[in-house]
């Protein structure tokens, strides 16, 4: 906004502190600017000196505005952001890890002296840092045609933090097969492949981590340290002797014997493993101990950089916090023997100052005394926020009078250049003259630009105001792209690994032991080892891999496992196809039913509809839009609709409530919003209130919160139709509510209502349309057999967050928990506690109150009754409580956007969806929210709890839990769908081929067909045709592309999955090479009906159906096949063409697979012309 800098520089003031800061004047003291103001003096300062500006932000929060704030003044190019964990315990826990990636990208902009203005929270500036010159010789740069000596790219990307994994998916781990080595930088948006020629670079490019596909060429690479913290190898043994002089030094201060074996188990444990050059879990906690020469964030800045010390006061209150919660958090580690004394976790405020040998500048609101402090020259400016106009168009004007009069130049600021015409047109309806473009001197002016907010300088007379402050409606907030994909995990639950259970469709549930290369009559295949009752044994030839699918049953509990050829699969399968067949009927006679009824034709959207959808303050996501558009279609026909929405919590269900609400009401139609619960009624109550307020649509609310008078008038206004919606519990099924004339009814979450309620909702259902929500998701499979029976809208993109939930798993204690809880209150939010156990509730409240005195603790748990429980949660939505200990009941649908931080304990005790769905609870706003997974330390850990803990830690990236999350949920909602006797179906057979058997039922009743088994091609020839584990190592890549060669049916697919081998495992072997081709003879075959091709008495057969020997024209291949010698021949048998070849009398220079290829390759020219009839 070049604009702002010259108006700025107008000002006396500010040319004369510029003047001083390029003469590098020290210690500056400016106060009195806020806000969007501060931004754009920064902006100004920046352009004007050429400078790299260092901004040091009192918190996250505070950094994240200036980021924003100042990414759109001078381009997000030039803006770097330093997301510093703000947590004291950070060193000792699992952090998710996008913020990490952004300070790797940041750290190394500023090694490498990119110029911009980079914003820091306090807290980065305290850490311990890697000394600067070692950071900065970790960069490995690739090139195309450079010579590569792969160890050592494999040494150093171990010792710059990378994890060795079978396939990438995840940031920061890299992959080595052959000749092609995989690296996913965390900082990039793709992971990267390199394809070495013997030892010289061949090629590389970036691929999608998704579907491994490469995407696009790349000259050369440059590759970062995945860790912040890198310690080579000489450094871990120089690690481990301070830390053994450490150890002996604390074991003299230490009186207890307890804390003294403690320390010494848990240092002498990580000092062995830095010995061996291994790095231990958490090693950064050690802090000062970990280089000879600790540094700090500032020694990475540019020597003639400009550091700002934004809001002076209170980053030395946040400082002085942090210093004296540090020392108790240290005290607590060490009585735990996890620390030392003579660890020195990070600096103060006052080393700060004086380590930064950088020109500084100082903002603060008023000049006050700053203890400690002195300043060569304090400038003070006077500037006052713009005021909120809230659209009254007469305040605007006397403000724009008094400023006209003292020759202010006067700018608004549009979001874009459209919009100028509009702003245009509002201020010359009220007489308000304004010119466009740049301002030349005093007047008013409109341009577009973008700034938070609005200020007025009397000094340089400039006034800005935004459309913020002109209008109350908030400005459509973009979405940020985001740079993390959610299919990090590609491996999709459906993947089976060694020790799964599995369903043969022919022979039941047994349990898969892996991949196994077996050799029979000298040629070798590949099976899956599959293992029965009675250490049966069963190899399935990889070519029948769709004849297997994983189980997933509706619970946690094993299956039991079948014998081999029992009778019993055969009669579970017999009658779980009688239940199927049963619902399948339901579900075609209600689909007949209701073609059959009549209802009302809403009228197409106009102009009111159009309006009233532009006023939603967000970004509409594709999903929701989609929706929104079947919902509408469904009203304008004649049909009543029945739509189920499944969305997760916070996914936007209730704005497309609220257009069919609005919809129906435009038609003079009234609605019934159908609530489970008190506090839901109230949140709806309160949304539609906010969404209706300026037109004349009125909303009323049967609930136990309404005294009786309210519920008296209500239902009076009711029948005389002056409510168009009526919120309510079950109150509203009651007989004495009337409708003068209902047209739409809304149904939120279904599935929580009793027998007795559904009845009385069927009754009203009755030729109404009715939208139904559930934040239960359905999975897919079930949506194509639903079709037609009941229309299913599905969202399931989340809306744009802003910030990804800050996640962190570690041990539980005190000190954590006092700190999480502290944290919360200081920014005014609040906390929940999870605690599984109604036994011991009041003891850990008891606990949480001694550790945060202050805090104002409840708890709520499934067994008060539901008054107490609404009470308590009511108060805690009203901000009557800090922390609420709960059980999971938080995860029903309560939306709480002030509560940003979840504390569970006992973590690992709970399932991974519970965990997901629990962590989707928090960040619902525009604050970074933290979600605390807590572990007690068991001295002994069963295996169980041990990979659930597992799991636990790798849910701190948003990948695989949310496959398995999705998958729990679905199987649940799945049995909401069909009813409670299904379960036990869905348990004998596995949920994926329940979900097939019902789809071919209802599509046989529909059509009348009954599905055929196809037969497949048998082609049994004596090659070798396999994936050898030297070219795709990895069991899982393996059983995922014999699934994808099996399904090729076209030429274009053969096509495509050979580059694809070769763009992901490198050139074709032979046994690759010649499974690839068997499958497109396949393909070939499919077009010709083939039956089979087999070798017998040297002689090769290839056989026909007998339709398929009819659609032959069997000269045109007798001559076709000339031109391959004598060798080939035919006959038929039974009415089927049989193409026989000889091997004897094969010329010298012909191969018999070549032979067989070109054969089948000659049947698809040869198909009769079929005749136009």
């Amino acid at each position: 906004m070049e604009i702002l800098r010259r108006l700025l520089m107008k000002d006396m003031e500010v040319a004369a502190l510029i003047e001083d800061i390029r003469r590098e004047q020290p210690a500056q003291l400016v106060t009195g600017l806020s806000g969007s103001a501060r931004s754009a003096f920064i902006a100004t300062m920046y352009a004007e000196t050429k400078k790299s500006i260092y901004m040091i932000a009192p918190n996250m929060l505070q950094a994240q505005s200036l980021y924003e704030d100042l990414s759109k003044l001078i381009g997000s190019d030039e803006v770097h952001y330093y997301p510093a964990d703000e947590f004291i315990a950070a060193d000792m826990a699992l952090a998710s890890p996008e913020l990490r990636a952004q300070r790797i990208a940041t750290l190394d902009h500023m090694i490498h002296d990119v110029q911009g203005i980079y914003i820091i929270p306090a807290a980065g500036m305290r850490k311990v840092m890697t000394p600067k010159e070692q950071w900065s010789s970790l960069r490995y740069t690739l090139k195309l045609g450079d010579d590569l000596d792969t160890q050592e790219l494999l040494k150093q990307l171990v010792m710059m933090g990378y994890t060795r994994n079978g396939m990438v998916t995840t940031p920061g781990e890299f992959a080595v097969r052959g000749g092609i080595i995989d690296i996913y930088p965390p900082y990039d948006d793709h992971p990267v492949r390199i394809e070495l020629f013997d030892t010289e670079i061949d090629s590389i490019r970036t691929f999608s981590a998704d579907d491994q596909r490469s995407i696009a060429k790349l000259q050369e690479m440059v590759i970062l340290p995945a860790m912040e913290f890198v310690l080579s190898t000489d450094e871990r043994h120089a690690l481990a002797e301070r830390l053994e002089a450490g150890l002996s030094e604390s074991l003299k201060k230490v009186k207890t014997d307890a804390v003294k074996t403690a320390l010494y188990e848990n240092v002498q444990a990580d000092i062995a493993l830095l010995q061996q050059g291994e790095l231990p879990e958490y090693v950064n906690r050690y802090g000062s101990l970990l280089y000879e020469n600790p540094t700090f964030l500032g020694d990475y800045f540019k020597r003639d950089g400009i550091v700002i010390f934004d809001e002076l006061t209170r980053i030395q209150e946040t400082m002085e916090a942090w210093d004296s919660e540090e020392k108790e958090w240290l005290l607590e580690m060490i009585e735990l023997g996890k620390m030392l004394h003579s660890v020195k976790p990070s600096f103060s405020f006052k080393e700060l100052l004086a380590n930064i040998e950088q020109q500084k500048i100082f903002f603060a609101l008023f000049a006050r005394g700053f203890k400690g402090m002195t300043f060569t020259t304090t400038r003070n400016f006077s500037c006052k926020p713009m005021q909120h106009f809230h659209g009254q168009i007469a305040l605007l004007n006397s403000e724009i009078e008094r400023w006209v009069s003292s020759d202010f130049t006067t700018l608004f600021l549009t979001e874009n250049e459209e919009r100028i015409d509009i702003l245009q047109n509002l201020l010359a309806d009220h007489g308000v003259e304004v010119q466009l473009g740049e301002p030349n001197g005093p007047g008013v002016f409109i341009m577009s630009g973008a700034l938070t907010n609005g200020f007025e300088m009397p000094i340089p007379k400039l006034a800005i105001v935004t459309e913020d402050e002109l209008f109350k409606q908030q400005k459509k907030r973009k979405a940020r792209p985001k740079t993390m994909t959610n299919a990090e995990r590609i491996k999709s639950y459906t993947e089976i690994k060694p020790g799964d259970y599995i369903v043969h469709v022919h022979h039941g549930i047994g349990k898969y032991i892996g991949i196994e290369t077996l050799e029979i009559n000298g040629n070798y295949k590949d099976y899956l080892h599959i293992r029965y009752r009675a250490d049966d044994k069963l190899y399935v030839p990889v070519d029948q891999i769709d004849l297997v699918q994983k189980y997933v049953g509706s619970e946690d509990k094993e299956p039991k496992l079948h014998k081999l050829g029992g009778a019993e699969w055969k009669k579970t399968k017999t009658k779980v196809s009688k239940a199927v067949q049963d619902i399948a009927d339901d579900l075609i006679k209600l689909y007949a039913e209701r073609e059959a009824a009549k209802g009302f034709a809403f009228s197409p959207d106009g102009d009111e509809m159009h309006q009233f959808e532009a006023a939603f303050p967000y970004e509409e996501t594709e999903d929701q839009l989609r929706t929104i558009q079947e919902v509408k279609m469904d009203m304008e026909r004649e049909r009543p609709m029945d739509r189920l929405v499944c969305g997760d919590v916070g996914y936007g269900k209730t704005e497309v409530a609220i257009r069919a609400a609005y919809k129906a009401i435009l038609d003079g139609k009234q609605v019934a919003f159908l609530v489970p619960t008190t506090i839901l009624a109230q949140q709806h109550y309160e949304t539609m209130l906010d969404r209706f307020q300026d037109l004349p649509v009125n909303i009323g609310l049967l609930s136990r919160f309404r005294t009786r008078k309210q519920q008296t008038e209500t239902l009076k206004a009711l029948k005389d139709g002056q409510i168009d919606i009526l919120i309510g519990t079950h109150r509203i099924l009651s007989k004495d509510v009337i409708y003068k004339d209902l047209g739409l009814l809304i149904v939120d979450e279904e599935q929580r209502f009793g027998v007795t309620h559904k009845e009385k909702i069927k009754t009203l259902k009755t030729n109404i349309d009715v939208l139904t929500l559930t934040a239960t998701p359905i999975p897919r499979t079930l949506h194509m057999s639903m079709v037609g029976v009941r229309d299913l809208s599905v969202i399931e993109t989340p809306p744009a967050n802003r910030f990804p939930v800050q996640t962190y798993v570690m041990e539980h204690n005190g000190a954590l928990v006092r700190e999480a809880i502290e944290r919360e209150m200081s920014r005014g939010g609040q906390v929940f506690y999870l605690h599984n156990r109604v036994e011991d509730m009041a003891k850990q409240v008891d606990q949480i109150q001694t550790l945060v005195p202050e805090a104002r603790v409840a708890y709520a748990h499934g067994k008060m009754t539901e008054n107490e429980l609404e009470s308590i949660i009511l108060g805690f939505l009203e901000g009557e409580f800090d922390v609420l200990v709960t059980t999971t009941i938080i995860e029903t649908g309560i939306d709480i956007p002030n509560v940003n931080t979840l504390i569970v304990n006992n973590a690992d005790r709970m399932g991974l969806s519970q965990l997901y769905q629990l962590r989707g609870r928090v960040g619902r706003s525009n604050r970074v929210a933290y979600a605390y997974f807590m572990y007690q330390r068991d001295k002994v850990l069963t295996e169980v709890a041990e990979q659930r803990l597992q799991a636990v830690k790798e849910f701190t990236e948003l990948g695989s839990g949310f496959k398995i999350a999705m998958r729990d949920l679905s199987i649940r909602g799945t049995g909401n769908l069909l009813g409670a006797q299904q379960h036990g179906f869905i348990d004998s057979v596995g949920f994926d081929l329940y979900s097939q058997m019902l789809e071919d039922a209802v599509t046989e009743k529909q059509t009348g067909e009954k599905k055929t088994e196809e037969k497949g091609i048998e082609i049994l020839l004596p090659y070798d045709a396999y994936l050898p584990d030297t070219y795709i190592p990895d069991g899982y890549q393996k059983i995922q592309m014999y699934k994808r060669i099996k399904a090729i049916e076209t030429e274009e697919a053969y096509h495509e999955i050979s580059e694809e081998l070769v763009d992901r495992f490198g050139d074709l072997p032979i046994e690759v090479d010649r499974l690839m081709r068997i499958a497109r003879m396949k393909a070939w075959g499919l077009e010709v009906g083939l039956e089979s091709i087999k070798l017998k008495n040297k002689m090769y057969r290839i056989t026909l159906s007998m339709e398929g020997t009819q659609r032959i024209d069997g000269s045109k291949m007798v001559s076709d096949s000339m031109v391959l010698g004598r060798a080939v021949g035919f006959t038929l048998e039974d009415g089927k063409l049989v193409l026989t070849i000889d091997e004897r009398k094969m010329s010298k220079d012909q191969d018999v697979f070549d032979l067989v290829e070109a054969v089948v390759q000659l049947l698809p020219a040869s198909l009769k012309e079929e005749n136009p009839a």
